[in-house]
This record gives structure tokens, C-alpha cells and sequence, in this order.
């Protein structure tokens, strides 16, 4: 008797230890696994990431809404039919222009210095806000940012791997 306690007790510990292990792909990282653009991790990144679906059923997974605007730009003739954006707190995909977003705070944004995140509500856009600063946006907001803050972006990236190139050279 027991052994078969004793046993029962390490195979629910085992199979609690492989649900918390395998934690389950989403759909979306699964077939975009990294950023076309930058090559960032999705799912490493799942707190930030976009995907944007195409009318013509292409679609694109991007790691930031950086990204994500260099895709728009560069697909000017292909109409979005949808554009999904992850709640920063439960990675879960939601509508972009139905999400709440915060531009800047003191959390590091994604590809940006000036960062800005998705939340499926106010009231977890505000939390956030109370914590970490930044200010509560729409996605309209949230676009022009990005878009004006593109160049400064893009000099902040192209240092930083000059400055890991360098860093890598010395070894």
C-alpha cells in the first residue's frame, strides 16, 4: 500500500511538473515562430507581439508594433483585414484598435525606446500606468508614435549591433 502511495504521489508530481513544463504554443508563434524582420524569439516576446492578417489571407507575424509598422509600409497594396496585438499582461492576441495601449512608463519597450503596450482593458492599462508611468492611448496614437519614432528607433537598433558585433569580434 505503500508503494502505491509512494507511486501515486511521484506521477502526480511528474505530470504537474510536465503541464508546467510544456507550456503550449500559441497558434500564431507556432507558424511565425521568429520576426521576419529582426529575427527576434515570438514567443520570447510574446508579450509584444502582432500579427497582422492580410484580406488576401497572407499574414505576418511581427515581435513588436515596430515591426509590425514596417510591414504595413512595405505591404502599401495589401488592405489588413485584421490586425491581433498581445495583451502585455496575458499574451493572449486581442484587436489592436480595440486594445487599450500605454506609450512609454519605465519598462524597456521592444525595438523602441519609447515603448508601447497592448491590454485587453482600461483597467489593466491603467494599473500599469499607476506602476510603471506612460500614458493611456489609442491605436491610432500608438501608430503615429511608432511612426515618429522610426528613425530614432532604427539608429538606437543599428548601435547596439554594431556594438554586439564589436563586443563579439573582441573575443
Amino acid at each position: 500500500m505503500k508503494i502505491l502511495i509512494s507511486s501515486l504521489i511521484v506521477l502526480l508530481f511528474l505530470v504537474a511538473g510536465v503541464g508546467l513544463g510544456l507550456a503550449e504554443t500559441a497558434p500564431d508563434i507556432a507558424k511565425h515562430p521568429s520576426c521576419a524582420y529582426c529575427g527576434m524569439d515570438r514567443q520570447q516576446f510574446a508579450h509584444s507581439r502582432v500579427l497582422i492578417i492580410y484580406e488576401d489571407g497572407s499574414e505576418f507575424g511581427a515581435c513588436s508594433i515596430h515591426c509590425a509598422a514596417l510591414n504595413l509600409v512595405v505591404s502599401l497594396d495589401k488592405t489588413p483585414k485584421q490586425i491581433l496585438v498581445a495583451d502585455f499582461n496575458q499574451k493572449n492576441l486581442v484587436e489592436a484598435d480595440k486594445a487599450t495601449w500605454v506609450i512609454g512608463g519605465d519598462k524597456p519597450g521592444v525595438m523602441t525606446k519609447n515603448a508601447k503596450w497592448a491590454f485587453a482593458t482600461p483597467a489593466a492599462a491603467e494599473a500599469f500606468v499607476k506602476e510603471h508611468k506612460g500614458k493611456v492611448a489609442n491605436f491610432d496614437d500608438v501608430m503615429q508614435a511608432t511612426f515618429e519614432d522610426m528613425y530614432s528607433d532604427y539608429k538606437m537598433i543599428k548601435d547596439k549591433r554594431a556594438k554586439m558585433k564589436a563586443g563579439h569580434q573582441h573575443k
